[in-house]
């Protein structure tokens, strides 16, 4: 990966840990079992919008 004229190797790259609000804790995604995991990916992203304006939802960014 190039950023910016910097060479980064995947090596030296730091995972990013994601973690979630879930029944009011938070915890790691990475502790999930294989189900919550794909229940989690799924989710989508929503906007509030002032009464009278529509808003469609748009699919969360990939986590790398």
């Amino acid at each position: 990966m190039n950023i910016d004229g910097i060479e980064i190797h995947d090596e030296e790259r730091t995972r990013c840990e994601v973690w979630t609000r879930v029944m009011g804790y938070h915890r790691p995604v990475s502790a999930f079992n294989a189900g919550k995991q794909s229940e989690h990916r799924e989710r989508v992203c929503f906007n509030e919008q002032p009464a009278g304006v529509r808003a469609v939802p748009r699919r969360r960014a990939e986590a790398a």
